[in-house]
């Protein structure tokens, strides 16, 4: 089964700033083309020195016949965001993934089947949870920025650019946010956008996939809750 939560990936030159409440909730749709196919629940917990991050996520429809997906992260927070040290992926109907970092020895154990791989930890290592929400705890400045993300299968590598703020609607209400854009790797790759809601603490509150087909991957938040 898939993962409906849309893998993004940030990081490098980055401006600390305040950070954002101390627990909140997200739910978001995940739409293909305008038809909804699932729902996605993710709680974040910090301390302002350790986080944690759950996600849970679940068709709907049909769909829902596949099961749901459960995603974790967590670790600590320095200057430039989010340090995980564990992250994992169990799904319905497939083997768990995950991938721990040890920011001393500056390794990777990634385990998906088979025996678990060491890697090198890459700079501004992230997971694909922790990623969207390194920066809500230091949000990047005017240069490109890169991120290396793992998921246990494999680490990805992304650059962004912030291409300044813009009010973007959704349900869960109208938020001034800074819009974050990828950078195609190629006319055959597919172009990816963020918005994180200054208001809520830069918060990502929608991510907007095109696929080279046109095909149009859209993940917005319906309700935030924070204390």
């Amino acid at each position: 089964m898939r993962s409906w939560f849309i893998p993004i990936a940030i990081s490098a030159s980055v401006c600390a700033h305040a950070a954002p409440p101390r627990q909140a909730e997200i739910e978001y749709d995940v739409m293909r083309n305008g038809t909804s196919l699932a729902e996605v629940v993710e709680r974040l917990r910090h301390d302002g020195k350790t986080y944690s991050i759950v996600e849970e996520s679940k068709g709907k429809g049909v769909l829902a016949l596949l099961g749901h997906i459960t995603r974790t992260s967590h670790g600590t927070i320095g200057p430039r965001g989010l340090r995980p040290l564990e992250f994992t992926d169990v799904r319905t109907g497939r083997d768990p993934a995950s991938v721990s970092f040890d920011w001393t020895k500056l390794t990777l154990t990634m385990k998906f089947k088979g025996p678990p791989e060491v890697r090198s930890m890459p700079a501004n290592a992230q997971d694909r949870l922790s990623v969207a929400f390194t920066f809500s705890f230091a949000i990047p400045g005017s240069e490109p920025v890169t991120v290396h993300s793992a998921d246990g299968k494999g680490i990805s590598t992304y650059t962004y650019k912030a291409e300044g703020h813009e009010q973007v609607k959704t349900p869960a209400g109208e938020f001034d946010a800074l819009k974050l854009v990828k950078q195609r790797d190629g006319p055959e790759d597919k172009s990816t956008e963020l918005w994180l809601a200054a208001d809520r603490g830069y918060l990502p509150v929608r991510i907007l996939i095109v696929e080279k087909d046109g095909t149009r991957i859209d993940q917005v938040a319906t309700r935030i809750e924070t204390p």
